[in-house]
């Protein structure tokens, strides 16, 4: 990628900034994930992290500055680029799947303009450092669209460009930033009379389901499979929103948070994609019911169904393909489903619970 020629004058290039990741909606488990693997790398920039919410008080330690704020406020990130030189984006704020359809305008709002909003920043500090700014976005299996249980059953893995026909605000929304940010990393202002780069470095994963042992579920139209672990250790009966033979991909939390810092590290010059698959395995509700009883015999799973929840995981596909990512960028799974349940999430979450 060029570098990007800066508008800045000479005068404006000797303030003094200092070089930061920031990382948005960095109150999930995901950004905890990602704030403490940064912590240990003695070569990243310190993390300043901004979220509707203050930080939780544990994880402050690891951050330089944690900010509150909307990602719609404009003025806000206009602050940031005047205070701070952002290195890379980890834009992980967004409102979930569940919430989504329930609140579809205000979806919208935070899910598309938030990240446009988040991409100008981008654009604005590539400029003020003359150097390109990485971009990196967690998208999600919500932006593929079965359109029925037997295609889903008949074509398996599914690759990154077929059945792009999501079924839910949130999988539109993350589809459409897909978009976004590939426009903005390779064809930004293209009939401006003066070709210039916006210097934004895009970079997308789909995650499939992520099953997390210390964060409880909160929106996520997933979060059957992670439910039926934490009930479970609860001593509590659990009754699932889906079908016993509901299947789809998922993935542990760890692997997700592994697979946004390798993808960030990643040469440019070896992606061939703006945004990839990832994934670590498939199971249907009823395999996963069998493997909470496994360690937990005394689970108390059943299942009803709610119609709006089950029609929207049958549109997900069954398993994803994640085969570009492996040969791009070296991803790699840490834990299949053996190493996810034994020795991540059972442990895990009987210790939160003792």
């Amino acid at each position: 990628m060029m570098m990007i020629q800066s508008d800045l004058t000479s005068q404006e290039q000797t303030v003094t900034r200092k070089k930061v990741i920031l990382i948005t909606g960095a109150n999930g488990e995901v950004g905890h994930g990602l704030i403490k693997q940064l912590y240990k790398d003695p070569s990243a920039p310190p993390v300043i992290t901004l979220d509707i919410r203050g930080l939780d008080e544990d994880i402050m330690p690891y951050v330089d500055s944690s900010i509150v704020g909307d990602i719609l406020d404009n003025d806000l990130l206009d602050n940031l680029t005047s205070e701070y030189e952002i290195d890379t984006i980890f834009h992980l704020a967004a409102l979930l799947s569940t919430h989504s359809e329930y609140r579809p305008e205000a979806a919208h709002r935070v899910n598309v303009q938030g990240t446009v909003n988040l991409l100008h920043l981008a654009v604005e500090q590539a400029r003020c450092r003359d150097h390109p700014v990485k971009f990196i976005y967690p998208s999600s299996v919500a932006v593929y669209g079965m359109p029925d249980l037997e295609t889903k059953a008949r074509v398996g893995a599914v690759r990154e460009n077929d059945f792009l026909e999501p079924i839910t605000m949130y999988g539109c929304n993350k589809l459409y930033c897909e978009h976004l940010g590939r426009y903005y990393t390779f064809h930004y202002r293209q009939l401006a009379p003066k070709a210039q780069e916006s210097g934004v470095d895009f970079r997308g994963v789909r995650f499939p389901g992520l099953i997390s042992a210390t964060t409880m579920p909160s929106g996520g139209t997933s979060d059957y499979a992670p439910e039926m672990l934490h009930a479970a250790a609860k001593g509590e009966p659990y009754e699932s929103f889906v079908r016993p033979d509901t299947i789809m991909p998922f993935m542990a939390m760890p692997d997700a948070i592994k697979a946004l810092l390798t993808l960030a590290d990643a040469p440019r010059d070896q992606l061939t994609r703006s945004v990839y698959n990832v994934t670590s395995f498939s199971l249907t509700a009823e395999q996963i019911a069998e493997r909470v009883k496994t360690f937990f015999p005394n689970a108390q799973i059943s299942y009803e169904p709610t119609h709006g929840r089950q029609k929207i995981v049958d549109s997900w596909p069954a398993a994803i393909d994640d085969s570009t990512a492996r040969a791009d960028w070296g991803w790699q799974p840490d834990y299949d489903v053996e190493q996810a349940f034994a020795d991540y999430l059972v442990p895990t979450i009987k210790q939160q619970y003792t």
